[in-house]
C-alpha cells in the first residue's frame, strides 16, 4: 500500500549507496534511478549530491529522510492492526537470539507464538550478543535478543527482562562451605568465564570496571563459547563460573550448584529487543508484543 519509491529513497539514504541499495531490495540498479529521480522530479528539488562514485543527502533529502520514515513507519503499523483484526499473520519472521536467551528463555516464549501464529514462519539464529548484533546489521536476521550492557550506535534497543549474573561453584567444590568472598579473593579464585563478544562477559567487565579491576587481574583459567559448557566445566573442577541465575534454576534445585556473594560488586543486566533503526513494524512487531505480553510467564 505504502509508496514503494519512499522504500527505495530510505534505503538508498541510509546506505549512500545505489549499488546497496539494489541489493537489499532486490531490484536491478536502474530501477533505484528511476524511482529517485521520480520523486526528484516531483518535489522539484534534488535529493542526493553527486560526486563520482559517492553521494551525499542534501538538505532536501535529510527533510524526505525524516518524513519518509514516520510514513513508513505508520503504513506498517496500519498494516499490523489492519491483520490483527482479522488474526491472519503470514510471511516469515528470522529472529536472532544470544547464547542465554535462546537456550533458557525464548523456547517456551516461542512455543507459544507457533500455536497463536502458525502460519508465520519463524526461524532462530543462536551467536553470541555480538555475533547477534552483526547478523541483524547484514540483514541476516529481522529481529535480535541479546543480553549485556554494551550499546552499538546504529541500532535500537528496547528492554524485555532483567536479569542477575551470580558467581557459581559447584557443590564438591572446595568453595562450597563459603557464603560470601571479598573483590581480593574473587581476583585468586579460578574461573571459567564466557569468549569476548558474549553478553555475560561484557556485564562482568563492567561491573569489574567500577572497581578499578581489569580481566587480566583475574585468574582466568577458560573461556568457553556456552553457558552448557561452562557448567559442565564447573562439574568437574574447582573454578568459579559467572552465569545468568536463569541458567541454573535446575542446578540450584536439584542441590548441584551453590551461588556465592561477592561483596560489593553487582552485576544486573536487560535482556532487550535490537532492531535496526527505523525498523519496527511489521512480524518483528508483532513478536515483540507478543512477548512483552508473556514475559510475566518467563
Amino acid at each position: 500500500m505504502s509508496d514503494f519509491r519512499l522504500k527505495v529513497f530510505s534505503c538508498v539514504a541510509k546506505n549512500l549507496s545505489f549499488t546497496k541499495a539494489s541489493q537489499e531490495l532486490f531490484i536491478i540498479q536502474p530501477a533505484i534511478t528511476k524511482h529517485i529521480q521520480e520523486l526528484e522530479t516531483m518535489y522539484q528539488t534534488r535529493l542526493f549530491e553527486r560526486m563520482g562514485n559517492k553521494i551525499s543527502l542534501t538538505d532536501a533529502g535529510k527533510l524526505l529522510l525524516d518524513h519518509c520514515e514516520k510514513i513508513l513507519e505508520d503504513y506498517g503499523r496500519l498494516e499490523y492492526e489492519m491483520n490483527l483484526l482479522r488474526n491472519e499473520h503470514t510471511g516469515e519472521l528470522r529472529l536472532g537470539a544470544s547464547t542465554t536467551i535462546a537456550q533458557y528463555v525464548l523456547p517456551p516464549l516461542l512455543a507459544r507464538f507457533i500455536e497463536k501464529f502458525p502460519q508465520v514462519s519463524l526461524s532462530l539464529f543462536n551467536a553470541n550478543s555480538l555475533g547477534v548484533e552483526k547478523a541483524l546489521q547484514e540483514h541476516h536476521i529481522d529481529l535480535a535478543l541479546v543480553e549485556g550492557n554494551v550499546r552499538q550506535p546504529n541500532l535500537k534497543y528496547t528492554p524485555f527482562l532483567q536479569d542477575e549474573l551470580v558467581p557459581v561453584v559447584h557443590t564438591r567444590s572446595k568453595w562450597m562451605e563459603v557464603d560470601e568472598i571479598t573483590l581480593e579473593e574473587f581476583r585468586t579464585i579460578p574461573l571459567v568465564l564466557r569468549e569476548r563478544g558474549s553478553g555475560t562477559l561484557d556485564v562482568l567487565l563492567t561491573a569489574l570496571q567500577k572497581h578499578n579491576i581489569k580481566l587480566s587481574d583475574l585468574n582466568v583459567r577458560i573461556h568457553l563459547g556456552s553457558t552448557e559448557s561452562i557448567k559442565l566445566f564447573l562439574e568437574n573442577s574447582d573454578c568459579m563460573g559467572i552465569l545468568s541465575i536463569r541458567s541454573i534454576s535446575k542446578e540450584l534445585y536439584s542441590g548441584k550448584f551453590k551461588v556465592l556473594d561477592i561483596k560489593d560488586l553487582f552485576m544486573q543486566r536487560e535482556f532487550d529487543f535490537v532492531q535496526l533503526q527505523g525498523q519496527d513494524t511489521g512480524l518483528p512487531a508483532l513478536f515483540m508484543q507478543f512477548a512483552e505480553h508473556y514475559k510475566e510467564k518467563l
